[in-house]
């Protein structure tokens, strides 16, 4: 069913027609729906994609209020996949949504990347998923976005994009590049990250309480809603880049 153009008009005049039809054909997956993910889909979403598969395998809890879109009070407890898909059909109810509620890892790839895609979005904020699942992709030549850690960061003049070579200042970049180095990947993942050096007082010493239920061993890192917000947009930016680079200039 083609989508109600009305709702896209002011993105089709600045983009073209040409630009909303290849946007509506276009299939995109996104894993991780947390501080980043949260705003890439809603940009997504709002920007005329005509497909989204969705993955994450967390729920809605009180300490997501501060940064990510899809913590409101109705919605703690929730799979984030559901309370995703319900405001993803509410902005465009012709738009495919696809849920996947499992944490992306070497042992559910087949489960996740089984439907086509036209783009990866990596918005993982566990090191060991994230790197395993940039080198598979990598692997099957998938084309991806990558966002690097937006936690921690105050200045959004500093944000910038790049291939993950090029990344400097950001810790998380740093140990993605070794690892997917010493896999043999040395670049070719495009990212976004900020540049600015982060304190060291910013990490909680306490663990988060709700670590054995998602499986991760992780302190609390300081974030501002802004700055994972600014990064998911940018995020959603790249993806149109690479889906409409032969019809628009940007």
């Amino acid at each position: 069913m083609p989508f109600n153009r009305e709702k896209f008009k002011r993105t089709e005049l600045l983009l073209g027609s040409e630009a909303m039809e290849r946007l509506e054909r276009s299939t995109v997956t996104v894993i991780g729906l947390g501080a980043v993910g949260s705003h890439v889909i809603e940009a997504l979403a709002r920007s005329g994609i005509g497909a989204l598969n969705i993955v994450d395998f967390d729920e809605i809890g009180v300490s997501n209020f501060n940064r990510q879109l899809l913590a409101l009070e109705p919605n703690i407890g929730r799979m984030k996949t559901d309370v995703a898909f319900d405001r993803l059909k509410q902005i465009n109810p012709d738009m495919h949504v696809k849920c996947l509620n499992t944490l992306c890892h070497k042992e559910s790839f087949n489960q996740v990347f089984d439907s086509a895609t036209d783009i990866v979005v990596d918005a993982i904020d566990s090191l060991n998923p994230k790197v395993n699942t940039l080198y598979e992709l990598v692997r099957r030549g998938v084309p991806l976005i990558s966002s690097m850690g937006a936690a921690r960061r105050k200045d959004p003049t500093l944000i910038r994009t790049g291939d993950i070579s090029e990344t400097v200042g950001c810790p998380l970049a740093r140990s993605v590049r070794k690892r997917l180095r010493r896999m043999g990947v040395d670049g070719g993942i495009r990212c976004v990250y900020s540049t600015e050096i982060v304190n060291k007082d910013t990490v909680s010493d306490d663990l988060e309480d709700n670590y054995f239920e998602s499986g991760r061993l992780r302190n609390p890192m300081g974030s501002l809603s802004m700055i994972s917000g600014i990064f998911g947009y940018t995020v959603a930016l790249e993806v149109l880049k690479i889906i409409l680079h032969d019809i628009v200039e940007w």
